[in-house]
């Protein structure tokens, strides 16, 4: 039976990774007068916490200088997306699941204060039993821990479980913490998400295909 929802944040409750790309183009051009383009972003930065994908970005820099741009790379998105929109079909599946009775956690490589910005400017701070961020764990996705801990606060085993993902590592923790895993289409294509393991590829929480599945979960 299912009996735990858990979903990332960036790119899956809300398409925000333009909002990153632009956060991290404006501060290059800014402060090295570097240019940065979306597939570097692609290949860098989309699902990655901070610290990996600042040891990318600058493999020759120290830890407290990727702190330091890390910070300022998150105050700029917020800055940038003092409203967002829910992805369609989120609302009604968040619906859903109280009428089930279904327990729900974000599990996310964003910082606390990026979490808590976005659940608050989607209108959905408090939706959420559980908020995990993986800055607050020894490790970050792709490492399954923060999708185990998910549902270790729900109190549920991964075959009670689905994660909605949208990024590669995202996909990867997801699935080696051994739950059913909807890839969210808004980062990566349908085909992309699906060869690296995702059960099932959707644009939008309205597909019928996801319905059926939670239905069938539900019936079980």
């Amino acid at each position: 039976m299912l009996d735990a929802l858990l979903f990332d944040l960036d790119g899956t409750l809300t398409d925000t990774d333009r909002l990153h790309l632009v956060a991290i183009q404006q501060l290059l051009m800014e402060e090295d007068n570097r240019p940065f383009g979306e597939e570097e972003f692609m290949e860098k930065c989309s699902g990655r916490a901070n610290p990996q994908l600042c040891a990318l970005l600058f493999p020759e820099r120290n830890v407290e200088e990727h702190r330091a741009f890390a910070d300022r790379k998150e105050a700029r998105f917020r800055k940038l997306s003092a409203r967002l929109e829910p992805i369609p079909g989120l609302l009604r599946l968040l619906a859903w699941s109280d009428e089930h009775g279904i327990g729900r956690a974000v599990v996310t490589n964003a910082p606390r204060a990026n979490a808590d910005h976005m659940l608050a400017a989607l209108n959905l701070a408090g939706r959420f039993a559980h908020v995990v961020v993986a800055e607050e764990l020894p490790r970050a996705k792709p490492d399954p821990l923060p999708y185990q801990t998910g549902l270790l606060k729900l109190g549920a085993t991964p075959a009670q479980g689905m994660a909605f993902e949208d990024s590669i590592p995202g996909l990867t923790a997801a699935k080696g913490a051994g739950l059913y895993t909807v890839a969210l289409a808004t980062s990566q294509s349908p085909g992309s998400l699906l060869a690296a393991g995702a059960d099932l590829a959707i644009e939008t929480f309205d597909d019928p295909r996801l319905w059926a599945e939670l239905e069938r979960r539900t019936q079980a």
